[in-house]
């Protein structure tokens, strides 16, 4: 009978970690290139909040031209509307003077939602007008785009309608 010593096994176990079936080694690499990516595939900068939440749909208006919109659509379906950049509010000479909410029978900037079930929320169509968008020249109004309650309009809007 022989004895087999710790070195013996110390060269066994070695042995077998140096030869390793060419299966696990090809298995072991392919698991390496997914859980860790190589940095050259990296963008160079992280995508913003919206990039990575949203999806973007662009809503251009085929009966006057240049009134187009975007709607950014959260997963669990809040959606976000505003106008594009290519807008002809963008265009104007001075720019967004100002923005007024108080379209149609009631003033939407007054608006309070409340509770898990959105109490007092108002019902939207597409063709609803949300506000009414001012410049030096001209005025314009602003469609909902989608079919939805309104849950709250950004304030600051009112307040630096030109940022």
């Amino acid at each position: 009978m022989k004895d087999n010593s710790v070195d013996d096994i110390d060269k066994l176990d070695s042995s077998d970690q140096n030869n390793p079936a060419p299966q696990q080694q090809h298995e072991g690499d392919g698991l390496h290139r997914l859980l860790v990516p190589d940095a050259r595939d990296l963008p160079l900068i992280p995508p913003s909040a919206v990039e990575s939440n949203f999806v973007s749909y662009f809503a251009p208006d085929f009966i006057k031209p240049g009134h187009d919109q975007y709607v950014y659509r959260h997963a669990n379906g809040l959606c976000v509307i505003g106008l594009a950049p290519t807008h002809v509010a963008f265009k104007d000479s001075g720019g967004i003077t100002a923005v007024d909410f108080n379209v149609g029978r009631s003033d939407r900037s007054v608006l309070k939602v409340t509770g898990k079930r959105k109490k007092n929320a108002q019902q939207f169509e597409p063709n609803t007008a949300l506000c009414k968008v001012c410049t030096n020249d001209d005025s314009y109004i602003v469609r909902c785009c989608v079919k939805g309650s309104l849950l709250e309009v950004n304030d600051r809007l009112i307040k630096l309608p030109g940022r």
